[in-house]
């Protein structure tokens, strides 16, 4: 795994996002812009699972109107994000933040696979339901708790990243 940390610390596009005063921030800019569409598309979702908001709107018709957005966010702060990495690789790899969010990623993507081919998999039949069941409720709510989990760790990762060299 060092090797391949390595490997992509001494690419010609990390050395570039590092020699570049303007890159990091910019790509960082983006990243940022991404993860808010992912999380605000996200969190309209879940305040309606947990009955907070548009309670007389079908659960279905706002799922399906928000999904495009999450999934072009998603792409745009995934791409950017591995862009970001690659950039200083061996010291993203130890942060503990960093770490930290990758987990927490991970437990976003489970909830919402459990959410899709589980809980939610006849989502159009809540449409009429201004109380959602209970499952669909607990989903919605771990979703909010572990994607501002993600942003916190996020956030974090700049203040606490101390460079890591690279052995040749």
């Amino acid at each position: 795994m060092n090797d391949i940390l390595i490997l992509l610390h001494g690419s010609t596009i990390a050395q570039t996002i590092r020699e570049n005063e303007l890159l990091f921030p910019w790509i960082e800019a983006l990243h940022v812009m991404a993860i808010t569409l992912v999380f605000g598309s996200i969190a309209l979702v879940d305040l309606r699972l947990i009955g907070v908001r548009a309670l007389n709107r079908p659960i279905s018709k706002i799922a399906e109107e928000l999904l495009p957005i999450t999934w072009m966010a998603f792409l745009l702060a995934a791409v950017t994000g591995a862009i970001l990495f690659t950039s200083n690789a061996l010291s993203y790899s130890q942060n503990l933040y960093f770490i930290s969010k990758i987990v927490l990623l991970a437990l976003a993507g489970i909830n919402m696979m459990c959410f899709q081919f589980i809980i939610g998999r006849n989502l159009e039949d809540w449409n009429h339901y201004q109380r959602l069941p209970t499952s669909a409720r607990i989903a919605g709510a771990i979703s909010i708790i572990v994607w501002t989990g993600v942003i916190f760790c996020g956030r974090l990762i700049g203040f606490t990243l101390e460079p890591v060299l690279a052995i040749s």
